[in-house]
């Protein structure tokens, strides 16, 4: 059934700044030449058509890429609007997937509570024992985001730096510093708080625990027995071609940029080192971004209770808003609750990254084995005029939330 009208709540757990380089006019929001749609119902596939076009023309997205799967079914795979301007997007190309990392490394730690190597209840000491609290903090604490260490991109001097020079080599130490020292916000499993030092923290604990780098575990154990041969975390601002261009303006308050000013900047090799741990620093194409949701969702990789654990909403009721942490600590709910590395939303399970003027969802519905990836772009005109920020948060999620209406009209839905 529906649900009552209201944002997807996730999107307000993103980074609060972000940057922009060259000027450049937003394309018109056009399809283009794509991997042609497979489906029992050609109605089906216009109607995902339409939506996206009229989403796109409301929310000013410069690109978006989307796959829908019904079960193993290809129901469409394509691509509107443009890279650059006079470039088409197509659907090969790659892009920054941020938060859909996540899941893949909660994945490899319940692989390793099935294979008895460790307990979601190991306190972290074990392996990162200069880390501060570390002997009250545990693995599933990390993977659950129910630490109490505060999360590094709230943090003034974090977005200072970061903002200062968008193309800084960040190591993990550096990143989970600006959490660690500060006080813990809560005793540790006791409350919860978005913060991108537990994944970081739990990248560097899974590292340890497998004396292998974390990317090559992944590789292993995910992205091989997956087929998934376009994602790659390089350790570099790379991404592998062909690329998705990215255009972001948040910088333009930071810079001084006057609001009657165009400003736009090509935002696409800022180095992506910030954002997570090593491994977790991925770039994917529509194709594999639709294989990991639809693999994480039907909980194909690890046991069946590793799998009900992972997805159970054992948070609600359970958290607080607190004034120590007020972008990041909320209660939790039907419409936003997290798992262990995925996001219960509706009916559906998700990550919805938004990402230096790369915006995305990579959703599965379980009760109906569907699946929607997308990947999009920000127009210049996506932008407030004054302040740079992003009109609509993440651009993926009414892009999501129309195309969610069409093949699955009775799941409830974020946003409907």
């Amino acid at each position: 059934m529906h649900t009552t009208k209201r944002a997807l709540a996730g999107a307000a757990l993103c980074l609060a700044v972000i940057m922009s380089g060259c000027t450049a006019p937003a394309p018109e929001a056009s399809p283009t030449a794509a991997t042609p749609a497979v489906s029992a119902d050609g109605g089906e596939v216009a109607a995902i058509q339409d939506a996206v076009e009229r989403t796109m023309a409301d929310a000013h997205v410069r690109a978006a890429i989307v796959r829908v799967l019904r079960g193993d079914q290809v129901v469409v795979t394509q691509a509107w609007g443009e890279s650059m301007p006079g470039v088409p997007a197509t659907t090969d190309l790659h892009f920054r997937s941020g938060a859909v990392s996540i899941p893949q490394a909660a994945t490899v730690l319940f692989q390793l509570v099935d294979d008895g190597t460790v307990s979601l209840d190991d306190t972290i000491d074990q392996w990162l024992p200069d880390v501060p609290h570390a002997d009250q903090v545990t693995l599933g604490q990390l993977a659950q985001m129910t630490s109490g260490y505060a999360d590094y991109v709230q943090d003034a001097s974090f977005i200072e730096e970061f903002t200062r020079d968008p193309f800084r080599q960040w190591t993990p130490q550096e990143l989970y510093t600006y959490g660690t020292d500060q006080p813990l916000l809560y005793e540790p499993g006791t409350n919860w708080d978005y913060a991108h030092t537990n994944y970081v923290l739990l990248s560097l604990a899974l590292q340890e625990i497998t004396g292998r780098p974390l990317a090559t575990e992944i590789q292993d154990r995910i992205l091989d027995p997956l087929g998934m041969t376009e994602t790659a975390d390089p350790g570099t601002p790379e991404i592998l071609t062909p690329v998705l261009h990215a255009f972001d303006s948040e910088r333009r308050e930071y810079l001084g940029i006057p609001a009657d000013r165009p400003f736009i900047e090509d935002s696409t090799y800022w180095n992506p080192s910030w954002s997570l741990g090593p491994g977790l620093v991925q770039n994917t194409d529509i194709t594999d971004m639709a294989t990991i949701a639809r693999a994480v969702g039907r909980g194909e990789l690890i046991s069946d209770e590793s799998y009900e654990r992972m997805i159970a909403p054992t948070l609600r009721g359970k958290t607080t808003a607190l004034p120590a942490c007020p972008n990041t600590c909320f209660v939790q709910n039907e419409f936003y609750t997290y798992g262990f590395g995925i996001v219960l939303s509706g009916d559906w399970l998700l990550q919805n990254p938004q990402y230096h003027g790369f915006a995305g969802v990579a959703a599965h519905l379980p009760a109906d084995d569907i699946t929607i990836a997308i990947a999009a772009t920000y127009a210049d005109e996506a932008y407030d005029p004054v302040s740079g920020a992003p009109l609509i948060a993440n651009i993926a999620n009414p892009l999501f939330t129309a195309v969610a209406e069409v093949v699955a009209p009775d799941a409830a839905t974020p946003g409907t």
